[in-house]
């Protein structure tokens, strides 16, 4: 059985040590953070075929859920309505880069071959 470590996240599926992502990209200057098409160390494809970072939007959806409620759940007894609504809008656009990067590495990490 595989083992995970903090020190793979973000790390190629195959050698652990290539990056998967080129930069983290930036939310408030609207630059999307860009994939290696490569690893840099063992040579393996990130891209397996057309279509192959579908499942991986779903993945991100289900974050974005989780981080909807987990927001709501701490602001909606605290602030007026309107206000919690801007909180969870603004959470989700300071979270999209972040959700991009993480669903798409775990979905290289669930089927590296």
């Amino acid at each position: 059985m595989a083992t995970f470590k903090l020190e793979q996240i973000g790390k190629c599926p195959k050698c652990n040590e290539g990056q998967v992502f080129e930069n983290k990209g930036n939310v408030f200057l609207f630059r999307i953070p860009k994939m290696n098409d490569r690893c840099s160390v063992c040579n393996y494809k990130f891209d397996k075929e057309p279509g192959y970072f579908f499942g991986a939007m779903y993945l991100s959806y289900a974050l974005a859920i989780a981080e909807m409620m987990a927001v709501f759940i701490c602001t909606y007894w605290f602030l007026p309505t309107w206000w919690f609504f801007g909180a969870i809008m603004s959470v989700l656009v300071l979270m999209s880069f972040y959700n991009y990067r993480v669903s798409r590495e775990i979905w290289v990490k669930l089927f590296p071959y």
